[in-house]
């Protein structure tokens, strides 16, 4: 996933993408383990609630009003206009955990521009913690009058190494249980912190591997850019540079190459 477009032109819309973050915590952080949260299920047997659909439609709206030549890709209302520059939306990543009372859940924002995330912003309200980034414009975390530039670990070895494989179930599902358990045997230490904050760990340092399944393009979308301009490395599970793979592989770029070796000892 390669940069193509210049660090000024993207200084507006990561404005744009920290606005929409505000006008989502706005309405996720109230409905955060309210009594009466609504709860539904989609036709995938995935939790939705009505803060999902209510953080989505607040950043639309702005989109709408200040976009409006751009497109869409919300993980609750579909996709709909250009894909030159297209927003990806996940209005409520860990949504589990948000029903459930846990506050390790946030807001993704990304914009793509022809297929490659350029913007990202991560907001996670209940932690009080955003985080963002733009093309050539650095990865940043704090407050806008605060902010505190993200790097990634120096780790080189993979014995001293700390990961996150997210959870078990992912592994089992996609045939990949026995590299769990290869990697897991070869690493220092082996944790599942799981969605969208195990990526922000990874680009403020504190571990050095994320890896999962089954992951749309809303998953992982606004990550790519936070993780790669904190000087990280991020591709599908086989090392291929794309958000369509259904997988992701995230390191701190230095042990990229070793972590893609050990998890496919026979290519």
């Amino acid at each position: 996933m390669t940069d193509s477009v210049s660090a000024a032109d993207l200084r507006g819309d990561l404005e744009l993408a920290l606005r929409l973050a505000q006008a989502a915590d706005e309405q996720s952080l109230p409905r955060f383990d309210a009594a009466d949260l609504e709860v539904s299920r989609k036709a995938d047997r995935s939790h939705v609630t009505d803060a999902d659909l209510a953080t989505e439609r607040a950043i639309r709206g702005i989109l709408a009003a200040e976009r409006s030549d751009d497109g869409i890709l919300g993980e609750e209302y579909g996709t709909e206009g250009s894909t030159h520059r297209q927003w990806i939306i996940d209005p409520i990543d860990g949504t589990a955990n948000f029903l459930r009372g846990v506050p390790l859940w946030g807001t993704m924002i990304a914009l793509a521009i022809d297929g490659v995330p350029q913007v990202g912003v991560v907001s996670m309200p209940a932690l009080g913690r955003r985080w963002w980034a733009a093309s050539g414009l650095g990865a940043w975390t704090g407050t806008a009058a605060e902010p505190r530039e993200l790097r990634v670990s120096s780790v080189d070895a993979l014995d001293d190494a700390s990961v996150s494989f997210q959870s078990i179930g992912q592994w089992a599902d996609a045939g990949k249980l026995d590299d769990l358990i290869r990697l897991a045997a070869r690493v220092w230490r082996d944790r599942a912190y799981g969605d969208i904050y195990a990526y922000m760990l990874l680009a403020e340092g504190r571990i050095d591997m994320v890896a999962e399944f089954d992951v749309k393009e809303y998953d992982i979308a606004a990550a790519v850019p936070i993780v790669r301009e904190a000087g990280g490395r991020m591709t599908s599970y086989d090392g291929v540079e794309t958000l369509s793979a259904l997988s992701t592989l995230a390191t701190n770029g230095v042990l990229h190459d070793a972590f893609l070796e050990l998890l496919h000892p026979s290519d």
